[in-house]
């Protein structure tokens, strides 16, 4: 390695990616259902309940009783229709197959693709599936990625859903099963000590958004906001990692990125974390 490359490696190691916080604001939420308008008023109650660190006096919340649409394009004429800053659904709306822990049905699939407001997906209210403290409060809020760093967007939502006086995980999980992969396409390259690179990438990876979360943390005591940042950084296998620590921490919502510029369907990450992880609510941006 010239001189040169060394400089630049250690200038590069040096730059550092900070949060800058955008204050979440939500102003008309609508609640999509496939009840009756009675059970439909009631569930929004409840879920006002839930949210209350998004509910201001001025917020407006929208049921949608079963009766106001009958396809997955009425549902989403309905969201253009009311042009709400949140949805909140449960899973398998209009649907039966939440007897089967294999999807989100239809409606949500497509819901998470086709807009780009966020969705806060409730366990089905049949299911009986969800933890004791599911759908309580929103104490215990966290943000899962496999690329936390610079992902304002993420901290944001999680920060904004988060009760005052409650803590917000920030979360990173490096998928071992990739990193064991370059380890081994490296100890086939002679000049490369195989030890010396796994050791050395592993902390970087690592490092790179424990970083980040000092930011974070940093700027939420700037703004003097009433949370504690708490953080996981690992390597691991992320629905199990994931499923460990929802129970170990009681987690009252997590929140993930839904969509994949890349692709039309799900995000490769949230899709099977969300058919998976049916306990708790989830907030999918």
């Amino acid at each position: 390695m010239t001189k040169l490359d060394q400089f630049e490696s250690t200038f590069r190691a040096a730059a550092k990616e900070t949060y800058t916080r955008t204050p979440l604001k939500i102003d008309r939420v609508l609640v999509a259902t496939d009840l009756e308008p009675v059970d439909a008023a009631r569930l929004t109650e409840a879920a006002r309940r839930f949210l209350v660190a998004i509910d201001r006096p001025e917020t407006v919340w929208e049921p949608l009783a079963g009766s106001a649409f009958d396809s997955v394009q009425a549902l989403l004429e309905q969201v253009e229709a009311h042009k709400p800053d949140l949805i909140v659904t449960y899973r398998h709306l209009h649907s039966n197959a939440w007897h089967w822990p294999y999807s989100l049905g239809e409606h949500l699939d497509v819901l998470t693709q086709a807009t780009a407001t966020p969705i806060l997906v409730l366990p089905h209210p049949d299911a009986g599936r969800g933890l004791p403290h599911s759908v309580q409060d929103t104490n215990v809020v966290m943000a899962i990625t496999d690329h936390l760093v610079g992902d304002a967007r993420l901290v944001d939502a999680a920060l904004g859903f988060t009760a005052a006086g409650g803590t917000c995980w920030l979360s990173h999980v490096e998928r071992a099963a990739d990193f064991e992969r370059y380890i081994d396409v490296i100890s086939k390259i002679p000049m490369i000590d195989t030890e010396t690179a796994a050791e050395t990438i592993n902390a970087q990876l690592l490092k790179e958004p424990h970083d980040y979360i000092r930011s974070c943390r940093a700027a939420i005591e700037a703004a003097g906001l009433n949370v504690s940042i708490e953080e996981i950084v690992v390597m691991g296998r992320r629905i199990e990692e994931y499923t460990r620590l929802i129970e170990a921490h009681e987690v009252d919502l997590l929140v993930m990125h839904a969509k994949d510029e890349d692709q039309l369907a799900m995000h490769g990450l949230a899709y099977p974390l969300a058919v998976e992880l049916r306990q708790i609510p989830l907030l999918m941006l």
